[in-house]
């Protein structure tokens, strides 16, 4: 199903956005930072709100809200930013919480379409006693497009 379910246990970071629970595989972040400044990025895809610079690399930030139908909003200083690697780049994904790293069994885990038929960006959804968290797939995130969009945005940046 994913480079990250091997293992009897999935560990992941879970987050908050609009008061809903997402995760992501623990081994694809590599960091949680308090919201910073964020550059904008002119000819980004409207997903990405601008970059940052982390100890020299420029990081396209996310904002995933646009990606769920969620309202947007600005985010002040007590958001988050959770910076995770896709097998193409770094990506700063912007969320309102970072509620900590989880252990959840590989049993648990169940397809997306299994219980939400046709939900993208969603690598699995375990059920919870008080709802769902959803196991976000950052690397189908971006569309081919707006990687190409963002890319070209980059290029535009150094030259």
């Amino acid at each position: 199903m994913s480079r990250f379910f091997e293992g009897p246990v999935l560990e992941l970071v879970v987050f908050n956005l609009e008061g809903h629970r997402y995760a992501l595989p623990l081994l694809s972040v590599q960091r949680v930072l308090p919201m910073v400044a964020v550059s904008p990025l002119p000819k980004a895809p409207a997903i990405a709100v601008g970059v940052i610079n982390l100890h020299g690399q420029v990081i396209p930030v996310l904002d995933i809200r646009r990606r769920f139908g969620l309202p947007p909003r600005d985010y002040g200083v007590t958001d988050h930013l959770l910076v995770a690697r896709t097998i193409r780049r770094n990506l700063a994904l912007a969320v309102d919480e970072v509620l900590g790293v989880s252990q959840v069994g590989a049993e648990a885990i169940m397809p997306p379409d299994a219980v939400l038929p046709g939900i993208g960006h969603v690598m699995g959804i375990v059920a919870l006693q008080d709802g769902l968290l959803l196991i976000h797939d950052l690397d189908t995130v971006l569309s081919l497009d707006e990687e190409r969009q963002l890319t070209e945005a980059f290029e535009g940046m150094a030259g």
